[in-house]
């Protein structure tokens, strides 16, 4: 394919909740479009940009595929994302290198709750948006009733410039009401061209067409005075005031179809040329100064045997092969060997991409999803991909002994892919822990890990991370000595030990008057509480708020050392810390559920149930009613299952470490019980 210019391409994001038919509205342009000689479907694994084993398996999107059509001499790039939140990823930096949002509303289930925040993302980012309303030929599917919600729950700018003829299975075909011409069902052919309008629809098209010319001219003035002075507008006239309104993000077009079918895409590929505006009518805003070709880099793929390739959106001018570039963030240069045209997984040579065109790149040593490339070392002013954090973590080991650093390894190679997985070493309890956006985020991960490095994992709870403190002032005395037939061992020393306010932080308070622990023993005296602490007495948690008074002891010329007073201060500490009331914390979590608003009793009751207290709710628009509240780590680990149930994946939520607070006294019974027995089964 030769190099367009940008005015002829159009960037275009397919979003939408999960299962609303996006890849295979992708799948049917292509198909009418010439791309592909077939029509594939995601039940038979045959779609091009649903290429993924996982994604096979599953029958959904997993990450964002690139893929590109001609459509009326224009190159469209269609990038198809993930509708699932736990890969919502690849759906936010999509979103940041186009134009336009082509927006799928499933005709059953209407607008839904991820459908709603992509468009709020898109609103935020000033994309040009249409609307297609699927699966019309399912039983329930109702066009008009979901038509009403965009209008409610979206925008009341939101207008059909389609209809369907018939309805569920009886759906023959659809209105295109602005030139008022029909496309009948090809039942997974080519579309044909327009036919008549049957006599059926008739009415009702006229007055859907009605409506359409009046939300038309209320966005030209001009128009509007002839409009309401019954003057004729002609047919160029209302389609140049539609195109500058989609552009303007005035009004947003609803069509539909079945895409399964391929029934509505002829007249939903028209409008992506005439509706959404060019890469050089709406340049991005990138801040980037200077001469020469720039490319932001907002998908990465980490592939083990072609390795990574990057994926990007050229800012300015033309990236050609063999170029080498500068890396905005490491500052290091990186040589272009070969540029890539992707369609789904398939992929052919380029030689260049032109202002505004979207390709890929192999090999780059080490840039990164998020990062610019430029042919000189400049500054960049471009606001980074911020992507969600983690909501959920679970511990993992390798199942074979020895594969901690093959482990690491590839769950490096994959968060170059996804930055939303992390991997992080609790200090405390000494876990591997992966956190993802959802249990079948981490799920998924670890199927990759063996799929494509070999390494198989396991996956289990993670320990909570519990502290140990004191309520209350004691004292002892830590003696040690050892007398062996030579030199002897011997260190001696007192100690208070008082709570800290807060629950927080350690203090070692040297007392000491008259020489009876010279000084140079002080310091081991500290190192031995601190030892004591690592693992405290009540459930072998860390001990923290203590502040520790060194007040007295004594000591033998000959046989005292830094060691024996290291042991001394672990026994006075151990057996002061007995006698200082001591109690278990744990750790709060502040968490922000937003939930649709008929299932509020239902998350409030649960959260009640896990010992949650509710802070408040608020309004998140668009039947959405966001959640606050406070509930301990230990009863939310398991979180995400239990909010799917509730509220039909319809609602998820942010957690962030808030403090520790004291564990109830029948709780942490329970928990020193199970701590002891470890200890016993561990001596055993």
């Amino acid at each position: 394919m030769p190099p367009f210019e940008p005015s002829k391409i159009r960037n275009v994001a397919v979003v939408g909740h999960r299962g609303t038919g996006k890849t295979s509205l992708v799948e049917a342009m292509l198909f009418q479009a010439g791309a592909t000689n077939r029509l594939g479907s995601v039940e038979s694994s045959s779609t091009v940009s649903d290429w993924d084993e996982d994604e096979h398996r599953r029958q959904m999107s997993l990450a964002a595929s690139v893929c590109h059509l001609e459509w009326q001499e224009r190159k469209i790039n269609l990038l198809d994302t993930p509708g699932d939140p736990g890969f919502q990823a690849d759906t936010l930096a999509a979103l940041r290198v186009v134009e336009g949002g082509l927006v799928a509303v499933n005709g059953v289930s209407g607008v839904e709750v991820q459908t709603t925040r992509l468009w709020e993302r898109a609103e935020a980012l000033g994309l040009c948006r249409v609307v297609f309303v699927t699966m019309l030929d399912r039983e329930r599917a109702d066009f008009f009733a979901a038509l009403e919600q965009l209008r409610s729950q979206l925008s009341d700018s939101c207008v059909a410039v389609q209809i369907p003829i018939g309805h569920e299975h009886e759906l023959a075909g659809i209105v295109d009401l602005f030139h008022m011409r029909a496309y009948l069902d090809p039942a997974g052919e080519r579309e044909s061209k327009p036919v008549d309008i049957l006599e059926q629809v008739a009415a009702q098209a006229e007055e859907y067409r009605v409506k359409l010319v009046e939300a038309v001219v209320e966005t030209d003035e001009a128009i509007m005075e002839r409009y309401l002075a019954d003057e004729e507008i002609a047919g160029e006239e209302l389609a140049a005031a539609l195109k500058n309104a989609v552009v303007t993000g005035e009004l947003f077009p609803v069509t539909c179809g079945v895409p399964t079918k391929n029934l509505g895409t002829t007249g939903l590929l028209d409008l992506l040329v005439e509706g959404i505006p060019s890469p050089a009518k709406k340049p991005l805003e990138v801040g980037v100064d200077g001469a020469g070709p720039a490319a932001f880099v907002f998908k990465t793929v980490a592939d083990p045997f072609a390795g990574r390739i990057n994926v990007f959106r050229v800012l300015s001018g033309t990236l050609t092969s063999d170029s080498t570039l500068v890396n905005a963030r490491t500052h290091g240069k990186e040589r272009v060997g070969q540029l890539l045209l992707l369609q789904g997984k398939d992929h052919e040579q380029a030689q260049e991409f032109g202002e505004g065109d979207i390709g890929a790149v192999s090999k780059l040593k080490e840039t990164a999803t998020g990062d610019v490339l430029l042919t000189e070392d400049r500054p960049v002013e471009l606001a980074p991909l911020n992507f969600p954090q983690p909501v959920m973590s679970f511990a993992v080991t390798p199942k074979a002994k020895g594969d901690e650093e093959k482990m690491a390894t590839a769950l490096r190679r994959l968060r170059e892919e996804d930055p939303t997985l992390t991997l992080r070493r609790d200090d405390q309890t000494g876990e591997q822990l992966l956190g993802g956006l959802s249990q079948i985020h981490v799920e998924v991960a670890v199927e990759r890990l063996k799929r494509r490095f070999g390494v198989e994992v396991d996956l289990h709870q993670p320990r909570v991370p519990y502290l140990e403190t004191i309520r209350r002032e004691s004292r002892a005395q830590g003696r040690y000595k050892k007398q062996t037939g030579g030199r002897g061992q011997f260190g001696d020393c007192h100690v208070v030990l008082e709570p800290l306010p807060g629950h927080e932080g350690y203090e070692f308070v040297d007392k000491i008057v008259g020489g009876v622990i010279p000084q140079g023993f002080r310091p081991a005296v500290d190192k031995g509480i601190q030892e004591a602490m690592a693992r405290g007495e009540l459930a072998g948690a860390p001990v923290t708020g203590v502040r520790v008074l060194l007040v007295d002891g004594s000591y033998h010329s000959v046989d005292s050392s830094e060691m024996a007073f290291k042991i001394a201060g672990s026994l006075a500490f151990k057996s002061a810390y007995e006698k200082a009331d001591p109690v278990l914390l744990e750790p709060i979590m502040s968490l922000d559920a937003v939930v649709p608003d008929d299932t509020v009793g239902a998350v409030n009751g649960d959260l009640n149930a896990r010992r949650g207290r509710l802070h408040g709710m608020e309004p998140a628009g668009a039947g959405l009613t966001t959640i606050k509240a406070e509930v301990p780590m230990a009863d939310v680990l398991t979180y995400s299952q239990s909010l799917t149930s509730l509220t039909g994946g319809r609602g998820d939520y942010t957690l962030s470490f808030l403090r520790y607070e004291e564990v109830p006294s029948h709780i942490a019974q329970r928990l020193v019980e199970e701590a002891k027995r470890e200890r016993e089964e561990a001596r055993a």
